[in-house]
């Protein structure tokens, strides 16, 4: 080997060398870390770069916390530190920290999720903006909701698609749930949000491109031709341009309404009394964000709504006194209506306690959303530990929600706790908390509700095999949990 070439083998071992010892130095630095008044949690970091990541994502049963959070939890505590998703890591899963956390939001924690997620949400998006922006996205939001979800028109969208669907049903012995509730909960908000029936063409080319969206958003973040990654990213790009389009007609059609007389006006805002109607009169957003807003819309309508369903549905299925019961409550709440095909309205919502009581439980027993990402802001002192500026913070609803020191037989689903127990208290943050608790969270339990009522009247069922909800750690059946159904007839209703 000639001299040149030998020097350049060593100067090409020495990178390697030095690359790694970098990698694990940076990894294992942070355990030297000492801060003053106070102790960083115990824990251990795993392997160097990946950490523990692939053992806290590893699938288990929504319902379970997982063989991860029990052995951390075990040896260390309720509050621990490991090394996740590339960084240095505090996880919680105790209440008041949790609590602390979320209501600390923009003060010492803020927002944190992989940068990956950001290139298929867009940088706008009110999921991961932080500070003025995340502000005027989620007062847009929170107004937009209250306007919303008592009215007639929105109440009557829910119920009559709630209705095709089950219509759809009854010649078929058996059902994919998960795809029955996607498509319940995917025409719900593209009626409400964009104006949308499910015949318009717009409909069937944005659900294309949201299915291929939301596979990307559990993909292996590559930005390479092919890859489910990039083709999210095209694909938010697509559903940004029809989202546009639909934008721009709108509002032409808003300038030649002020052309007409004051009968098709009212015609007209009765037909367009959507989110989007409401948006185009919101000064405080830019184009963008409008945009980015329809598109959060529809991903927190479709996909966490929908798993709640499958969450009520499945349990159900498994606890037969709740469902007769849950059954009388919309039996008799359809015999008060003057005519049997009366649609629900709002009052008709504020009487369904027990069916509360049964989507609350599925949330809590279920855990539709596991964990959220949070980033230290300063170093956090907090009831003797230590929380370093910039290490990620994960604070774990699911060890909450099935903690048996907080919840009696919290691993039974069990509706009849929430008589005495109160739905907002630290110890259930199903949607988060704080300035970041999800803003939609009251229209998914009225959809929820609506698909119940005419559910448990018309349909009897039984789940096809087992199939649990399992957390990966975004939570999904397995097998689209299929369901057995048969009509109901008059006489058994």
């Amino acid at each position: 080997m000639a001299e040149g070439d030998s020097c350049w083998v060593v100067v090409l071992v020495g990178g390697v060398v030095g690359f790694i010892l970098v990698v694990v130095l940076n990894h294992f630095w942070p355990l030297l870390f000492k801060g003053k008044g106070g102790t960083v949690p115990k824990g251990s970091f795993g392997w160097p770069l990946l950490g523990e990541t692939f053992s806290f994502l590893k699938p288990h049963s929504s319902n379970s916390v997982g063989a991860f959070l029990h052995d951390h939890c075990s040896r260390y505590g309720k509050v621990f530190k490991s090394h996740l998703f590339f960084s240095p890591t505090v996880v919680s899963c105790d209440p008041e920290l949790n609590y602390f956390i979320l209501q600390s939001e923009g003060k010492l924690f803020e927002c944190s999720y992989p940068k990956p997620i950001h290139g298929i949400l867009g940088k706008v998006s009110m999921l991961v903006a932080v500070g003025d922006t995340h502000k005027r996205l989620r007062n847009a939001a929170l107004s937009l909701v209250t306007i919303t979800k008592s009215k007639p028109e929105f109440l009557h969208d829910i119920e009559n698609i709630a209705i095709q669907i089950l219509d759809s049903w009854k010649n078929k012995p058996q059902v994919i749930f998960c795809e029955e509730a996607r498509k319940f909960t995917f025409n719900v908000i593209v009626k409400q949000v964009l104006g949308l029936t499910p015949q318009e063409p717009e409909t069937s080319e944005i659900l294309e491109d949201f299915l291929t969206f939301m596979r990307g958003l559990i993909s292996l973040p590559l930005y390479i031709p092919g890859t489910p990654y990039a083709r999210a990213v095209q694909a938010r790009s697509r559903i940004s341009s029809t989202v546009k389009a639909i934008v721009e007609k709108r509002r032409a059609g808003r300038r030649n309404n002020n052309n007409n007389d004051d009968d098709d006006d009212n015609n007209n805002s009765k037909k367009n009394s959507d989110f989007l109607e409401i948006l185009l009169s919101v000064d405080t957003l830019s184009e963008d964000e409008k945009v980015s807003f329809v598109l959060d819309s529809l991903l927190g309508g479709y996909e966490t709504t929908s798993l709640l369903m499958c969450m009520v549905v499945h349990f159900l299925s498994h606890s037969p006194a709740a469902l007769q019961q849950l059954k009388q409550e919309h039996l008799k709440i359809r015999s008060m209506k003057q005519k049997h095909d009366d649609h629900l309205d709002w009052e008709d919502y504020k009487k369904m306690e027990f069916t509360q009581y049964v989507i609350n439980e599925a949330l809590r027993y279920g855990n539709v959303v596991k964990f959220v990402h949070r980033k230290a802001l300063k170093d956090v002192k907090y009831k003797g530990y230590l929380i370093p500026s910039g290490w990620k913070v994960l604070p774990v609803f699911t060890a909450v929600h099935l903690d048996p020191s907080l919840h009696a037989n919290a691993t039974q689903f069990h509706p009849w706790r929430w008589e005495s127990q109160d739905p907002t208290c630290k110890k259930f943050t199903p949607f988060g908390g704080g300035s970041r608790c999800c803003p939609g969270s009251d229209l998914a339990k009225v959809e929820v509700a609506f698909f119940l009522h005419h559910l448990v009247q018309n349909f009897r069922w039984k789940t096809e095999g087992e199939d649990q909800p399992i957390a990966y750690p975004y939570v999904e059946f397995q097998r689209g949990l299929v369901l057995n159904v048969d009509p109901c007839s008059e006489t058994t209703m």
